[in-house]
């Protein structure tokens, strides 16, 4: 699992907002001064990433404790749904220029095209379809509910500093 230390900021009726610091590993680096990246990391003021997350605001934790503003939240993802998630993205549009750019070869080589450039074309329209694909995958309800952040642990505001420190 993927997990991020996350602040309540907002709670809602059925919905909480967490921020969480966006890090960057560029700053920690012995080449931060002389690589291109770390001139950018340096230069870029550090930003927050926020998210609205659907949360039953009645729920309790383990140890009976409501959620409340200012608290602490531990959100996580399966890195299965994540790889899964990637590898349809990268691949299905990789995969289809490939096969249209060869089927188009061979069309071509059949003399079905009279010119090369319609070869092309039909690879590029394979990769497009590869795109769509993809894109309907990943938009359809099974898939984008296995990629919505779980919250797995709640961190009372009066406790959040000392673990923030010791992270």
């Amino acid at each position: 699992m993927i997990k991020e230390l996350t602040n309540v900021v907002a709670i809602n009726a059925k919905s909480i907002t967490v921020t969480s610091q966006i890090k960057s590993t560029c700053s920690s680096c012995a080449q931060v001064d002389s690589c291109g990246s770390g001139q950018v990391a340096k230069a870029l003021p550090q930003g927050k990433l926020t998210l609205t997350l659907p949360y039953d605001i009645n729920k309790t934790d383990a140890s009976g404790n409501k959620l409340q503003l200012g608290d602490c939240v531990v959100l996580a993802l399966p890195e299965q749904d994540i790889l899964s998630s990637a590898g349809q993205v990268y691949l299905l549009p990789l995969l289809g220029l490939i096969s249209f750019s060869a089927l188009g070869q061979w069309l071509l080589n059949q003399q079905f095209f009279s010119h090369e450039l319609f070869a092309v074309g039909f690879g590029i329209g394979g990769a497009y379809l590869g795109y769509r694909i993809a894109k309907y995958q990943q938009q359809s309800g099974k898939q984008s509910a296995k990629l919505q952040p779980k919250i797995i642990e709640i961190i009372p505001a009066a406790n959040n500093t000392s673990v923030l420190l010791s992270k």
